[in-house]
């Protein structure tokens, strides 16, 4: 059996203009990722929750596994 465990995360506009002058950017994603892998958690995916109607995502939850 396995518990599972989310984490919100925020997407941010970083520039401006179109093309490659904007920027979505994601809070530090990478050390909740470590922070939970080193409680034993496993990153299994994302889920969008927020999204702009252009397709970007602006807020989502990591998900995490862990067996019991």
């Amino acid at each position: 059996m396995y518990k599972y465990a989310y984490e919100t995360v925020s997407c941010h506009l970083s520039g401006y203009g179109l093309g490659a002058g904007t920027v979505y950017c994601i809070d530090d994603y990478r050390s909740i990722i470590e922070k939970r892998a080193s409680q034993g958690w496993r990153y299994v995916g994302y889920v969008p929750v927020k999204q702009r109607g252009t397709g970007h995502v602006q807020v989502m939850d990591l998900i995490f596994e862990k067996e019991y």
